[in-house]
């Protein structure tokens, strides 16, 4: 989802402008550089920025300023850890944002909720389960793909739905009638897509999954 930055005060810009460089400032520190010196895994990270920028040119614009379209954060993220997936993101957004489907004031709105907020909750889950769920292959895919693509579409929504009404900036009415009431037909493709990317990937090259392990998640199971 992607939000046009003439639905924000200038104050709730420089809050969000805030919290992006407060996260970016973490994720260039903690960020697996190292990895990226491979040459093969530059062209998966590039490629990762491109599926991005692709995945997000698909959209619908559900109110004047407020795009919906398929995350896709899930998947980078369990591929490449929370610190270059929001580094993914961030450059796939600057990229939509070039070609002119998004005005720049719609930028720090849209890269926290949009970016910053989903690799967060994959990265959160992903860290519960390892603690609390058995390490299983079907675990993994289903808990930390599948689940977590709809947990993100749900807090995504939840999120914006109280932000535009806190800002006065469209109704109830015109929410409830033009985005609520199509939530569950977002929510199952947001679930599918992460889901079956993340199987595909880990069936058939599980070494652009980061957080796979065929030890941990398949041998002896």
């Amino acid at each position: 989802m992607e939000l046009s930055g003439s639905l924000f005060h200038p104050f709730w810009q420089v809050l969000f402008a805030g919290l992006f460089f407060f996260a970016l400032w973490f994720a260039l520190r903690w960020a697996n550089w190292r990895r990226l010196k491979d040459k093969g895994q530059q062209h998966v990270f590039l490629g990762a920025v491109v599926f991005l920028f692709f995945l997000w040119n698909m959209r619908v614009e559900m109110l004047p300023g407020f795009y919906w379209h398929l995350s896709g954060m899930v998947i980078v993220t369990l591929m490449f850890g929370w610190s270059l997936a929001l580094v993914a993101g961030s450059l796939a957004l600057a990229g939509v944002m070039l070609a002119g489907l998004n005005d720049w004031g719609g930028w720090f709105p849209s890269v926290v909720l949009s970016v910053l907020l989903p690799a967060s909750i994959t990265q959160a889950l992903l860290g519960i389960t390892r603690v609390n769920a058995p390490k299983h292959f079907f675990v993994y895919v289903l808990v930390n793909a599948f689940l977590a693509g709809g947990l993100v579409f749900v807090i995504m929504a939840s999120l914006i739905t109280g932000g535009l009404l806190l800002m006065d900036a469209y109704s109830w009415w015109d929410l409830q009638q033009k985005f609520l009431r199509l939530t569950p037909m977002m929510f199952f493709p947001e679930c599918m897509l992460n889901g079956w990317i993340i199987a595909m990937l880990v069936g058939f090259k599980p070494h652009w999954v980061g957080s796979f392990s065929d030890e941990e998640y398949l041998h002896g199971k």
